[in-house]
């Protein structure tokens, strides 16, 4: 139960057409199959990165402060609120519509 297997060059030249012919005929469900994988371990990766924790060390150095505004500054702005008439009007419509310019 031996079988001679020639594989030299030139038997292997008149094997691929052949064989090109032959996969040529099923190129479009070999492309379908191709993107079925490709679509498959996509899947499986997002279902896979989706579920993972994040490290602790990761989360304490992603957490920013909180903007802090000095009290002098903010008692500084009060006070000038309160004496002027004009800046009154202004934190006014500031307050009643903050998207207008």
């Amino acid at each position: 139960m031996s079988a001679n297997i020639n594989l030299d060059l030139n038997s292997v030249r008149t094997a691929l057409p052949a064989a090109g012919h032959k996969l040529l005929k099923y190129a479009g469900f070999l492309f379908f199959l191709l993107l079925a994988l490709v679509y498959g371990f996509m899947i499986l990766q997002i279902n896979t990165l989706g579920g993972a924790q994040p490290d602790p060390a990761d989360i304490t150095s992603a957490q920013v402060a909180s903007p802090h505004v000095d009290t002098d500054v903010a008692n500084h702005l009060e006070a000038l609120k309160d004496n002027s008439v004009n800046v009154q009007t202004l934190f006014n419509d500031s307050r009643s519509n903050p998207f207008n310019e």
